[in-house]
């Protein structure tokens, strides 16, 4: 008797394999039926935008507090005003004096 030939997959696709409990098991086999999703495709999409979500959030935590720094700084730190903001300071306080 011939054994199953393996099957071929793409360069770009890798296995990931976990244990779980039974329990773990017949819930997410509930569910991806419920999606109507083979459980293999509904773990897969699960872990993915559960993974998106957290990277998400660490950008935003993370550029926030650069931004924060970034602020703190300008503000203790200010630069000197240009030209120019001087020039439209001066405008304005001579068009609400004269007013």
């Amino acid at each position: 008797m011939s054994q199953p030939m393996p099957k071929q997959h793409s360069s770009d696709t890798e296995r990931l394999e976990a244990r779980i409990s039974s329990d773990k098991k017949r819930l997410l086999k509930n569910a991806a039926e419920l999606s109507g999703r083979t459980l293999t495709d509904f773990v897969v999409h699960s872990a993915y935008e559960a993974a998106v979500r957290v990277i998400q959030e660490y950008q935003q935590l993370h550029l926030s507090t650069n931004d924060r720094d970034i602020f703190i700084q300008a503000l203790l730190n200010p630069p000197a005003p240009s030209a120019t903001l001087l020039k439209a300071a001066k405008k304005y306080k001579k068009d609400i004096v004269s007013k």
